[in-house]
């Protein structure tokens, strides 16, 4: 991530104990960034899912928290809807129910 080209990321932005404020120092960071080539929506999101992945087990559970959360500021920040429950759930719960 110190070498990306897609966003210049404040210094220990995913180090922060506030979902609220990962999620502004990434909107930050997006917005001010001229060589993203998505929205900035989608270059902030896809960057702390990319932290997320890449950390893996070296993160711990309570700032695996604090950036599962910042999920939900980000969304809040850009007015974008929560995601809802996967189809394919739904419809292997109907399916199960129509055995009955």
């Amino acid at each position: 991530m110190r070498t990306s080209d897609a966003l210049d990321l404040e210094h220990g932005v995913f180090t922060q104990r506030s979902p609220r404020a990962v999620a502004r120092s990434l909107k930050r960071s997006a917005e001010g960034s001229n060589r993203r080539k998505s929205a900035p929506f989608r270059s902030a999101m896809s960057m702390l899912n990319f932290h997320i992945n890449r950390a893996g087990r070296q993160l711990s559970a309570k700032q695996r928290n604090v950036l599962e959360r910042a999920k939900d500021e980000l969304r809040d920040l850009y007015h974008r809807r929560r995601p809802h429950a996967r189809k394919a759930h739904a419809t292997a719960r109907t399916a199960k129910s129509a055995r009955r």
